[in-house]
């Protein structure tokens, strides 16, 4: 059967492809294109590789690239930092063992509830594992069904979620759809990350639009501002941090501005 990540692998290059314009990577435009983007020789050549090699790379077919092949293409792709390393996880080999959800460490749990300032940890599938009382003030996770407990579903399909964010919560929901899309894909196939998917289709009308263009971004700090009912806007900045006891945990915590 075919690897579920070399599907991804080859979605991927061809949705990069799709986005480029000839004459951006230094191309004649030439004859009438019927599709939007580079074609695959065209690509092919820019790397330097063969155009049957690069056609079953985008066919998804069980082909393993050198780092040498994924780093060419993602100069050919005009790949940005974040989209280079994802092409290169997707390339190697990964941990085919099943998901399963993670568990706190008792110390990260007290750590966690020492806190003055809202926090709470997540899984490599983005489940919120726990939180603090300062979180619980706002975003309420102890209210939500445990299945519902996940960053990303929460973020898309929770109305009272989508009222804290306000006028940026688009914004926001789809930056978090790129973040998460580097992580699914790594796990692309995985029972537990094809159930979260459904339940992201059914519940977003957004979601399939989004996931479809198959941005990827990298995890970073930031701001964020949030409509709270009883509290009115909050500014924060957020950062997360990830833990040496399991990398599949990260801790994310939110500071006053």
């Amino acid at each position: 059967m075919t690897d579920p990540r070399r599907i991804e692998f080859g979605d991927f290059l061809r949705s990069r492809r799709a986005r480029l314009n000839p004459k951006s990577v230094g191309l004649a435009s030439g004859r009438r294109r019927r599709t939007a983007g580079l074609r695959r020789e065209e690509v092919a050549e820019l790397a330097g590789i063969g155009v049957d090699w690069y056609v079953r790379l985008e066919q998804g077919r069980t082909v393993s690239p050198s780092v040498t092949t994924v780093d060419a293409l993602a100069r050919a792709l005009r790949l940005s930092k974040a989209e280079h390393a994802h092409l290169r996880a997707l390339a190697r080999d990964g941990d085919r063992r099943a998901f399963a959800i993670e568990s706190v460490p008792e110390p990260m749990r007290r750590l966690l509830d020492g806190l003055n300032q809202p926090a709470y940890i997540t899984g490599r599938r983005w489940d919120i594992l726990a939180w603090n009382d300062v979180a619980e003030e706002i975003f309420a996770f102890s209210r939500l069904p445990e299945g519902d407990r996940n960053i990303l579903f929460c973020m898309l399909t929770n109305p009272g979620t989508r009222k804290l964010f306000g006028a940026s919560w688009a914004d926001e929901a789809k930056r978090m759809v790129a973040q998460f899309r580097a992580t699914h894909d790594v796990w692309a196939g995985d029972p537990a990350f094809v159930s979260l998917l459904e339940r992201l289709r059914q519940g977003s009308r957004e979601f399939s639009v989004w996931w479809e263009a198959h941005e990827v971004r990298g995890v970073a700090s930031g701001r964020k501002s949030l409509n709270h009912p009883k509290n009115g806007v909050l500014h924060f900045e957020y950062a997360s941090f990830q833990a040496n006891d399991d990398p599949a945990l990260k801790l994310v915590i939110y500071t006053p501005v």
